[in-house]
């Protein structure tokens, strides 16, 4: 059977996302490996997949490359705004979009041309409860705690939206070994029962920070809209950053906020196509 699907990035991830509403879709995690697999020359940080919605106005399914399901993505989410939009799946620029993180909400913003040109997703609240997280300590919350990592110690703040994260400041991103650092945080399993995502933070100034992303099980990543707001809580919560803040990461700036009334992280960033195209796809294989 032949499966259209459309390669999206949001200033970060690469994710193959594919209409679920019009298209029925077979064996789905292996499909999730099927288009994840980069001797296909697909290749991408996951799948996602548009499906309707009870709830809101559209439902979001998103598969690591490794087939299993996860719970959400800032960058994936941002991207179904844009997906939905200019293929004309609706006409709505505020959109309610139903995850198994929750229920997140998108404001889309509409270019001359009549296609998005920016979203701004309101990702819910962090969580640093370590029910959420799984730590090996008996803090209420995880901040700043020192981790000795190689030959040097890190102060590291733990923060999940259903995915973890931690962050932790350095001098330079620059100038750092991010695979080497990145891929030891990622396998202390005496902290971390499960693999954690890492983001290095740099300190500009009060509103302006750049990152580099160690994502687990994939290595590093162009961008993280979840690690952005990784870095603006731990920022905020050591009194380092201010609530709104700019984060650079290689794929390029996104504008993070920290409402300080309801708790919740808000990215603003734009997205966009990087091919569509079909896949050849037989179940069996």
């Amino acid at each position: 059977m032949k499966i259209k699907f459309t390669k999206m990035q949001a200033f970060g991830n690469d994710y193959v996302y594919i209409d679920a509403i019009h298209q029925n879709l077979p064996g789905l995690p292996e499909l999730a490996r099927f288009v994840s697999n980069r001797h296909f020359a697909i290749g991408s940080d996951g799948m996602v997949l548009i499906c309707p919605s009870d709830k809101g106005d559209f439902r979001m399914r998103m598969f690591n490359p490794d087939g299993t399901e996860g719970e959400m993505c800032g960058n994936a989410l941002r991207s179904v705004g844009k997906y939905v939009y200019d293929h004309k799946l609706t006409t709505k620029t505020d959109l309610v979009i139903e995850t198994l993180g929750g229920m997140q909400k998108l404001n889309l913003f509409i270019g001359e041309d009549g296609y998005v040109c920016n979203i701004r997703a309101d990702i819910g609240a962090p969580v640093m409860d370590v029910k959420r997280i799984p730590v090996n300590t008996e803090l209420p919350e995880f901040v700043e705690q020192p981790v000795e990592i190689l030959d040097k110690t890190f102060h590291m703040t733990s923060v999940s939206w259903g995915n973890p994260h931690v962050a932790m400041y350095v001098d330079s991103v620059a100038d750092l070994d991010v695979e080497r650092y990145g891929k030891t945080i990622e396998y202390k399993t005496e902290l971390f029962p499960k693999k954690t995502n890492v983001t290095f933070v740099e300190l500009v100034d009060r509103n302006n920070a750049k990152i580099r992303e160690w994502e687990r099980g994939t290595g590093e990543t162009i961008g993280c809209g979840t690690g952005c707001c990784t870095a603006v809580v731990a920022g905020v919560l050591t009194g380092r950053l201010d609530r709104k803040v700019t984060v650079e990461q290689i794929g390029g700036p996104l504008n993070i906020e920290w409402d300080e009334k309801t708790g919740h992280m808000f990215m603003t960033g734009p997205s966009h196509f990087v091919f569509e195209s079909e896949i050849e796809y037989n179940e069996e294989i």
